[in-house]
């Protein structure tokens, strides 16, 4: 999930401050046989204020980019027995009890760029928030036509290779299926960057006419397919009620000023836990995957927030937690490349509740250390904006 995006804590322009200038006209001067007051001087103007660096966003960041592993290695497990208890109870509970304990991570993605957008770093132009928008697309388009290489080579295309790179601009596709995310993720970034530009005066034209042209897109291409009767891709941009939600409620949870006092935090942690049953039940009994907008999700998001909103990073922690949260996108977005290649070909539906003890661990940290291990590899290598 989204690093090298705008939910950098570091960057963002604050508006500068100062006096205004003199009056560049002034009194009238005075008669020649009285002294000239002397003209009044500018007063420089103060520099820009830093913004703070908030290390329990990077914290919450780094966070959540496991859980999106977390949640995918529980799904292959999940898979191994097609859903069902019958063909592997140890595989099957130990895949939906994982699945289910991360299911906050989407929600509190779009908690985080709102945060960002609204008050971390807003955008000060067009132009920084058109920044912002290609930091993030790049990316995701790259590693988009990685893994449909990497599937044509291993031969696990279902349709032409020509056709799914043309889907794929208007909506995720297999083998990249976990950047359906992006495709809401950054219409979201783009809305709340072009109301927080109208709220200091601008004129945005470009953000918005992009603004029109997404909310257009589906329509368009359907009347295009029922004039021509030709086959119109999907359209995944776009975002739902819910997405909008979390990120403004994660703006308002995230600009807290202090942390959540000591004596809440027990009852939050036991909150999560029961929510985490319930979710369990949901997705067990009835319908996996549960969605992101269920108040279950909802809960154990606000859950997560809470208990890390503010709260203290040891000094000699900060800087691997920031290099680690900087890292996070790029994790994202290459661990299914481990998990459909490594935990996939180890995983196995027969495994007994023993195996699964050992197992699970031994792929979640496998998966996470070399997802991990490559993007501050490429990051050393200066190829962040390339590859997240």
């Amino acid at each position: 999930m989204p690093t090298n995006t705008p939910t950098d804590t570091t960057t963002g322009d604050a508006p500068a401050g100062g006096a205004d200038a003199p009056d560049p006209v002034g009194p009238e001067p005075a008669p020649a046989t009285e002294p000239q007051a002397p003209a009044a001087e500018a007063q420089p103007k103060p520099p820009k204020p830093r913004r703070e660096h908030r290390f329990d966003i990077d914290l919450l960041r780094l966070v959540a980019s496991c859980a999106v592993i977390i949640e995918h290695v529980s799904a292959a497990l999940i898979h191994a027995v097609n859903q069902r208890r019958s063909e592997g109870e140890p595989v099957y509970w130990a895949g939906f009890v994982g699945d289910s304990a991360a299911s906050f991570a989407v929600p509190v993605f779009f908690a985080i760029a709102g945060w960002a957008v609204i008050s971390g770093a807003p955008p000060s132009s067009s132009s920084r928030l058109w920044q912002r928008l290609v930091r993030n697309a790049v990316p995701m388009f790259l590693w988009t036509a990685l893994y449909l290489l990497w599937a044509w080579l291993r031969n696990r295309n279902e349709d032409p290779m020509a056709d799914l790179a043309v889907d794929s601009l208007f909506d995720s596709v297999q083998p990249a299926y976990h950047l359906w995310f992006m495709y809401a993720y950054l219409p979201i970034v783009v809305l709340l960057g072009f109301v927080v530009l109208l709220r200091d005066g601008q004129r945005p034209w470009g953000i918005g006419l992009l603004l029109l042209g997404v909310a257009g897109l589906g329509p368009a291409l359907t009347t295009v397919h029922e004039i021509t009767g030709w086959s119109t891709p999907h359209v995944g941009w776009g975002f739902g009620t819910y997405s909008v939600i979390y990120a403004v409620g994660g703006a308002f949870l995230l600009s807290a000023a202090r942390p959540v006092p000591r004596r809440w935090r027990w009852p939050l942690v036991g909150t999560a836990l029961a929510v985490i049953v319930g979710i369990v039940w949901y997705n067990t009994d009835i319908h996996y995957v549960i969605p992101n907008a269920h108040p279950f999700v909802a809960v154990l998001s606000i859950c997560v927030i809470l208990l890390l909103v503010r709260v203290r990073v040891p000094e000699r922690r900060r800087p691997l937690v920031t290099r680690l949260a900087n890292a996070a996108l790029g994790a994202y977005l290459v661990h299914v490349f481990f998990v459909e290649e490594l935990v996939d070909r180890i995983v196995q539906p027969d495994l007994s509740a023993g195996q699964v003890a050992l197992v699970l661990p031994a792929v979640l940290a496998l998966t996470t250390v070399l997802s991990y291990g490559l993007s501050l590899l490429w990051g050393r290598l200066g190829l962040r904006r390339y590859l997240g």
